[in-house]
């Protein structure tokens, strides 16, 4: 399990990293300056979390059952919350109306915010021996 979260949160980092880049300069032109800052949002927050697996992923603090569920509560989070976000600064840009997937941004902060509850937990329970 830790390879396959290891590996996912370095390539939420190098996408974060290029879509950052994309934001930066692709986009620069085509969209306003409050999307711009809308679609940093996303890739902030998916960067956030590509270091939270990193951490998830290499630690012995968090049981195996618990990286499970935060991966998937952290990889789905970021898809719903940074895709969305990404969707919606770019709207004016394609046929689609992302503008109908608006709800599923807060959706995917909550299974972040999860995520972090879920590993929260495990630092409570940690025995006294672990500290």
């Amino acid at each position: 399990m830790n390879k396959k979260i290891l590996i996912t949160a370095s390539a939420l980092g190098i996408l974060s990293i290029a879509l950052g880049a994309f934001g930066a300069h692709g986009l620069k032109e085509l969209i306003t300056v409050n999307a711009i800052q809308t679609f940093e949002i996303g890739v902030r927050y998916q960067m956030y979390h590509a270091f939270f697996l990193l951490f998830v992923g290499n630690t012995s603090y968090v049981t195996i059952k618990t990286k499970k569920i935060v991966y998937y509560l952290t990889l789905i989070g970021v898809l719903f919350f940074s895709g969305s976000i990404y969707g919606l600064a770019t709207n004016d840009l394609t046929n689609f109306d992302f503008n109908f997937f608006g709800f599923i941004t807060p959706l995917g902060g909550f299974f972040l915010i999860l995520a972090w509850v879920f590993v929260f937990i495990d630092f409570i329970k940690m025995s006294s021996k672990n500290q």
